[in-house]
């Protein structure tokens, strides 16, 4: 299909004894939001891992934009526009917001003017307009999380992968943060979002994706996957199925 973006191939990663992602396959759409969820230890962040180049698989390909970039370095795979956030948010916290940010735009710059000036753009665009030149130490959690956002995508990235970008924000933060996340794929970056925040999840994601036990056992949009009951029996529980109803 000429408007797959991400193809992940049968891929299989262990761990010693660990089986953690075990023959994964999963297609993502140009401009889509897919959602990936799971119960803690089901293998999403490991399936980040050898996608975005920090580990490779044992077993299987990964494609981006039709290339074949399994077993990259992480830098590489960034340069060509698959950018990722971390869940434990850790900004140079005795740097500026906005020198921060200049991290990610120096990927496809050397210029620290034109650096800054795309910094100080998505900085503008993520919220975080008036704290461009404070300390990044003084940030709130929730502001933290728009910072690794603006980090990412300062790389001009074309597709995200955002991980818990919403573990740690009151419900009124996540609802905004699900606003931001709209916005960034309304500017054609597409994005593949672990989250344990299910109500924000749902709202947000195209498609989900469910894995348990390393194994991808569900996939489909978020009405289908709240009544499966594969789903609701390895992760939703009963009473989000009650919830839901």
């Amino acid at each position: 299909m000429s408007d797959t973006l991400l193809q992940i191939d049968s891929v299989t990663k262990a761990f010693g004894g660990l089986l953690a992602v075990n023959s994964a396959t999963l297609d993502l759409n140009q401009g889509e939001i897919l959602g990936l969820i799971g119960p803690n230890g089901a293998g999403k962040t490991t399936l980040f891992n050898m996608t975005s180049g920090e580990i490779q698989p044992d077993k299987g390909s990964i494609y981006f934009s039709g290339d074949d970039i399994t077993g990259h370095k992480p830098h590489v795979i960034a340069q060509s526009g698959l950018v990722r956030t971390f869940q434990i948010v850790k900004p140079f916290a005795k740097l500026s917001v906005v020198e921060n940010v200049m991290v990610g735009a120096f990927i496809n710059t050397s210029s620290v003017e034109k650096a800054e000036w795309r910094a100080r753009e998505v900085i503008e665009f993520v919220g975080l307009g008036s704290h461009a030149d404070q300390p990044a130490s003084n940030l709130t959690t929730a502001s933290r999380k728009r910072l690794e956002l603006a980090r990412a995508l300062a790389t001009r990235p074309r597709l995200l992968l955002l991980d818990e970008v919403m573990a740690g924000l009151t419900p009124t933060e996540s609802a905004s943060m699900v606003e931001l996340l709209q916005s960034i794929r309304e500017q054609g970056v597409t994005q593949l979002v672990i989250e344990h925040v299910m109500q924000a999840i749902m709202t947000l994601s195209d498609r989900i994706a469910v894995l348990h036990h390393g194994e991808l056992i569900a996939v489909g949009e978020p009405a289908h996957i709240a009544s499966d009951s594969r789903v609701i029996e390895a992760y939703l529980g009963e009473e989000f199925e009650i919830a839901e109803n």
